[in-house]
């Protein structure tokens, strides 16, 4: 074809297009560097989106495990006929068992996974849009499934588009705390809940140096983080877990995220922490956007001062440290651990969408889809999830 006739067919293409969706084309990027003005811009206009889904944060992920991971940046941008972009689906490529899956960046390191959205759109998505979004993506040959998976039904009070497109519910739960404008603290935490906390925290009050404290300095930040590195690992093989953090490129991501400062203040990554002169007692770590506190991960000192329940106490503390900034939700990542239920009563709706793009893509999201709807049957069967613990330790 020659590259009149290209251009031509790309024109015809965009003008069908745009008869009956605002997406008059979709781009798609292998390299951070080319999407990164983009992105950029769309975060600068208030986007739909969650702070996972900043650039700074996943552009640190990608070099860091998803590079090592063998995963190719696979940025999808759809644009309107003038060639202004609407949305940024920030994905990577995955070649596994002979299919392309196209993922979200970010791995298991995102709690929520998101498109980039231009707010204004957003909110006036049709199905024409989404099938053009669809047909666009499939239309470069270059991914044979689309796995999205973890993304909310809503952000911020705003129905998340995607949520029109055929989805099931995600694996695993997430429990949310909403934060009423101007709620009272005993409206957050108890008061029965409160005084137990002092009650515990009157031990540690006669450490030297005790303090809460969020991290705002380099240097800070690099001495919570190694104490986080020479604690987790110790956690972890207590409670016979393998070491996520071990993995390749994940302690360089994590250390790289938490210093790289965001536009409007803070880190990609937050770190909270109780201190006193001898030791780090706790730890938690997430990512901020002035709406949403959303954990990622956290530890606890293994010392005699661990008996006084440091975590719980930390977690009010980040509770009220964020109530009084007007935040509107604070989440503690996924699974459904007992502690997590101490603070947060309700669930943020989660859902995954399998979307084939070939034929060969066909078989996998059935594969897929089958499988996740599988372990969200066993997760929320606790006969079957008694019985697949029981598996797993005697496996382990």
């Amino acid at each position: 074809m020659t590259m009149a006739a290209a251009i031509e067919s790309r024109a015809a293409e965009a003008a069908a297009w745009s008869k009956a969706s605002r997406i008059a084309g979709v781009d798609i990027f292998s390299d951070l560097g080319q999407a990164e003005t983009i992105w950029r811009s769309l975060e600068e206009r208030e986007p739909l989106s969650t702070a996972y889904q900043r650039f700074d944060f996943l552009a640190a992920w990608q070099r860091q495990v998803g590079a090592r991971e063998n995963v190719q940046p696979f940025i999808v941008v759809a644009r309107d006929v003038e060639r202004r972009p609407l949305l940024l689906l920030p994905l990577g490529l995955r070649h596994e068992h002979g299919v392309r899956a196209a993922t979200f960046m970010g791995g298991k390191h995102a709690t929520f996974n998101m498109a980039v959205w231009d707010g204004e759109f957003a909110a006036s998505v049709t199905a024409n849009d989404l099938e053009a979004l669809i047909s666009g993506i499939g239309a470069h040959a270059q991914a044979d499934v689309l796995a999205l998976q973890q993304q909310p039904m809503r952000w911020r009070d705003v129905p998340n588009p995607m949520a029109a497109l055929p989805r099931q519910a995600s694996v695993n739960d997430c429990p949310l705390m909403t934060m009423p404008p101007g709620a009272d603290p005993t409206a957050l935490i108890s008061n029965s809940m409160r005084r137990r906390l002092r009650g515990k925290e009157r031990k540690l009050q006669t450490l030297a140096g005790y303090r809460y404290n969020v991290a705002s300095t380099d240097g800070e930040i690099t001495r919570l983080l190694d104490a986080f590195f020479r604690i987790k690992p110790l956690r972890m093989a207590e409670q016979k877990l393998p070491n996520v953090f071990a993995e390749a490129g994940v302690e360089d991501f994590i250390r790289g995220a938490c210093l790289k400062p965001v536009a409007g203040g803070g880190r990609a990554i937050d770190i909270h922490a109780l201190e006193c002169e001898a030791e780090v007692i706790a730890l938690f770590a997430g990512v901020a956007d002035g709406n949403r506190f959303s954990m990622m991960f956290n530890t606890y000192t293994l010392s005699e001062n661990s008996r006084h329940s440091p975590g719980l106490i930390l977690m009010r503390n980040i509770i009220d440290h964020y109530a009084g900034q007007g935040y509107r939700a604070l989440d503690l990542g996924i699974g459904s651990d007992e502690y997590k239920r101490l603070f947060c009563k309700g669930d943020e709706p989660i859902f995954d969408c399998f979307i084939p793009l070939t034929s060969r893509g066909r078989l996998a999201a059935a594969a897929m889809s089958g499988l996740n709807r599988a372990k969200h049957l066993v997760k929320h069967n606790p006969a079957l999830l008694q019985m697949a613990q029981r598996l797993r330790s005697a496996f382990r």
